[in-house]
């Protein structure tokens, strides 16, 4: 099975390699777009209703919109034993704490996966989205690793998680290559908590408060390869296993923006940030650069910006996700 993954488009490490090469033999000076708020949404519109293609990339803004906050009232609802006893100001800081246990480590990462894997956002910006791009054709590659695509109703064929997914674990050990759901266990260790299920299903956080932040040893997760230690699938460093499915996923993305080269392709960038440019923006850019008939949008709350060299076929909206997308369905389903 490797030999044929060996022998398969890598779309991740090409339009990344692509992005590179384009920055380092342009010299562009950066610039917000031109146009107001509501003339970039009329374009908007319009390159959705005629592009032939759509690939969207999206970052952690993305979930922001959508209500998936890592910080603030959100945190300090599921994790407020976590901030009162070893300081912890949100999940993402809490990812990387020196927990003094197994049964604590895990405990918090029942709750981090199950309330940003395993819910519906608060905000419809997913399911909006959506409503924007069915029936046309879209591939989406997204640095997020919350799901959020899929649970909207996305075809999964058609997305790319590239940095990982909160549903999945990884053997510590670096000879299994292979990933495992972890919904089942997920599942058990939040109601081993004290978490309570209210009438949609939904695990909530009982009325007096009593929930544990450790789990039983025994439920502490293993591999049901070896038996092994597990940890996240995250790219976090080179131990980062890209399964099959992971492989599949990166040549469905290549194979995709080689059948529409040349064509009417709208880059669509909405909620990437300075952190993982490199992924999603760079490749954009180059890609739209190369393609007299491609269009970049951008749209981002407070980072909607171009190259000067692509403004006159770039569209960058500042402003909330959700309220764009909203507007924009509103507008395409009258």
């Amino acid at each position: 099975m490797s030999g044929f993954f060996n022998e398969m488009p890598d779309g991740y490490r090409e339009t990344i390699q692509k992005g590179r090469s384009w920055l380092r033999a342009t010299r562009s000076a950066f610039v917000y777009g031109c146009g107001n708020r509501k003339e970039n949404i009329a374009r908007l519109e319009k390159e959705l209703c005629t592009a032939d293609a759509i690939v969207i990339g999206a970052g952690a803004g993305l979930s922001a919109s959508a209500g998936l906050t890592y910080s603030g009232e959100r945190f300090e609802r599921y994790f407020f034993d976590f901030m009162e006893k070893f300081g912890i100001r949100d999940m993402y800081a809490g990812g990387f704490y020196p927990f003094p246990d197994e049964e604590t480590l895990w405990a918090w990462w029942a709750r981090h996966i199950y309330y940003n894997r395993y819910v519906r956002p608060p905000k419809p910006v997913y399911v909006d989205m959506l409503s924007l791009v069915r029936g046309k054709d879209y591939f989406v590659i997204t640095t997020n690793v919350d799901h959020q695509f899929q649970r909207a109703g996305f075809d999964k064929r058609r997305l790319f998680y590239t940095q990982g997914d909160y549903g999945l674990f990884q053997s510590v050990g670096p000879y299994l290559r292979k990933t495992y759901d972890n919904e089942g266990w997920v599942m058990q260790a939040m109601a081993a908590q004290g978490f309570v299920r209210d009438g949609a299903g939904v695990f909530r956080v009982p009325e007096d408060r009593a929930i544990a932040m450790r789990i039983p040893s025994g439920m502490i997760p293993r591999c049901p390869d070896d038996g092994g230690r597990v940890t996240m699938n995250l790219r976090a460093d080179e131990g980062f296993v890209e399964d099959d499915g992971w492989r599949a996923a990166s040549a469905a993305y290549a194979v995709f923006l080689k059948k529409n080269e040349g064509r009417h392709v709208l880059f669509w960038e909405m909620g990437v940030g300075g952190n993982t440019p490199m992924i999603i923006k760079y490749p954009f850019w180059a890609m739209t650069a190369e393609n007299p008939g491609a269009v970049y949008a951008c749209l981002n709350l407070h980072e909607a910006a171009c190259p000067a060299l692509i403004e006159d076929r770039s569209i960058c909206i500042d402003g909330d996700m959700g309220s764009v997308l909203a507007e924009l369905a509103t507008r395409l389903i009258r």
